[in-house]
């Protein structure tokens, strides 16, 4: 509410931004610029030609760096139906090889969430769970889990896409049979839940690359590679949608949002003075 305040950049959860847009609207002072980077229900889609230990490691990678708690994290992954099982079955080999523990360690690959509220809502998450919905596989959280707020990295199978309707922020990676040949319906039901933050292509094809980035549009998409660690000035970051308002940061408009642009427009045959100050 403070006068003096002539811009926000925020980062966070959507509806915080809505909380801070309204409360700008509200202000008596005059109207000034909000860039939000909120959160998203991010996807990868998988198709039977992608390699299935790049695929693997880098779902693993996506969905429990950071403990889950990226914007840009892998929620959902999208596996064909002729290779979900043998996928389903590496993604649990490569979680039961992750150390859960003191994120200062260097040999810990899962530090706890943030604090006990966010754990909370998790586990209400997993509780909550309805069939045909089932936990297929949660790693124990052990003495950081006991002492702190550690959450053992879990991963669940859907049955339907209307099981989920908003990011869960932390280690849960969901996953969702699909065909491939269905990409434009089910990226569109996807794309109807509102978000637009990251999106996730594994193909060997480039035109099942293109189907994917029509079907469900994001402001980043990462194709045969992990969905987190945007390098800001090398890679432009932020969403649409639910997912922020942009301009990206690091990109080129990000500043020019903060900007007031005037112009000044002059008659110059009713201007006296010399032809230098007229080409001024």
């Amino acid at each position: 509410q403070d006068l003096r305040v002539s811009g926000v950049c925020f980062t966070g959860g959507t509806g915080t931004a809505r909380l801070i847009n309204r409360t700008l609207a509200g202000r008596d002072g005059a109207i000034i610029p909000l860039i939000a980077e909120t959160g998203g229900l991010n996807g990868l889609f998988v198709d039977t030609t992608a390699l299935r230990e790049q695929v693997i490691d880098d779902m693993i990678t996506s969905a429990f760096g950071s403990a889950g708690q990226r914007c840009s994290a892998l929620r959902i992954a999208f596996l064909p139906k002729a290779t979900a099982d043998s996928l389903i079955e590496g993604l649990i080999g490569a979680m039961n090889e992750l150390k859960i523990g003191d994120p200062g360690r260097p040999d810990t690959d899962i530090g706890p969430v943030i604090d006990s509220e966010a754990r909370t809502n998790l586990r209400a998450h997993l509780n909550g769970l309805k069939a045909p919905a089932k936990l297929l596989h949660q790693l124990d959280a052990g003495k950081i889990g006991d002492e702190g707020f550690g959450f053992g990295p879990a991963l669940v199978e859907l049955g339907s896409l209307d099981q989920i309707t908003e990011e869960k922020f932390g280690p849960i990676l969901h996953v969702l049979r699909y065909d491939p040949d269905d990409i434009a319906a089910v990226g569109a039901a996807l794309h109807a839940k509102g978000y637009g933050l990251t999106l996730g292509v594994h193909s060997r094809l480039e035109s099942f690359h293109r189907a994917v980035i029509a079907a469900a549009p994001a402001g980043n998409c990462y194709v045969n590679r992990s969905m987190i660690g945007a390098v800001v000035g090398v890679q432009p970051f932020g969403g649409e949608g639910l997912s922020g308002t942009g301009p990206k940061a690091g990109g080129p408009h990000y500043l020019h949002r903060f900007a007031t642009e005037r112009t000044v427009s002059v008659n110059i045959t009713a201007q006296g003075g010399d032809a230098e100050l007229l080409s001024l």
